[in-house]
């Protein structure tokens, strides 16, 4: 069942449609939350607080083909409080810990100097995929965000231009940069720019 046909079920009361929803968008919201806010406990409380608000504003949603749009926006929103709330900084430290594809804990510096290590076939596996992530909290929070919701979350730049509510080009732009600005904090994590390649 399509989520507009959803909706309106549970605008007419079926409680359970609302349960369906929730089930088919929980990870996902979850996913994008963590990969805003970057911590665990703070990414399950706001998704928590995202289907609240649904929940609440469901039957105000005029177009129910745009829901995608709305509860990302939803999210947003309400990471954006969290970041304000926590005055979060994007920054990281190479000496911070990850976990590597074989399960071993250790500095990233480490990671990254280990001559055994084929970084390339790693980042091309999506094996390291936490060490974009450290690169993406390098960069500026608007920037951060359209990658995010681009690359991770599948959106359309229209999509997130609806989300976000930014012109299309604003949009396009901040991934333009963002992208550059990516290449150069993973740079500054030693990670070859050969590596991190992508054409808009």
């Amino acid at each position: 069942m399509e989520d507009n046909q959803l909706i309106l079920k549970f605008i007419d009361g079926d409680v359970q449609a609302f349960n369906v929803l929730v089930n088919r968008w929980q990870n996902r919201i979850y996913n994008f939350v963590f990969k805003v806010l970057g911590k665990r406990e703070d990414a399950k409380d706001v998704t928590q607080k995202t289907f609240i608000k649904v929940y609440k504003n469901l039957r105000k949603l005029k177009d129910k083909q745009k829901f995608s749009a709305w509860i990302h926006q939803i999210a947003m929103n309400l990471c954006r409080d969290e970041i304000r709330k926590n005055k979060r900084s994007p920054t990281i430290s190479i000496h911070e810990k990850i976990r590597t594809s074989t399960g071993e804990e250790m500095e990233l510096k480490d990671f990254l100097s280990d001559g055994s290590t084929d970084i390339a076939d790693e980042l091309f596996q999506g094996e390291v995929v936490e060490i974009i992530r450290k690169g993406l909290k390098m960069i500026p929070e608007e920037q951060r965000i359209v990658i995010i919701m681009k690359e991770y979350q599948g959106l359309k730049f229209r999509e997130i231009s609806d989300i976000l509510q930014e012109p299309l080009n604003t949009i396009k732009s901040r991934m333009y940069y963002g992208l550059n600005a990516l290449r150069k904090a993973l740079a500054e994590l030693e990670i070859d720019k050969e590596v991190f390649q992508y054409e808009l």
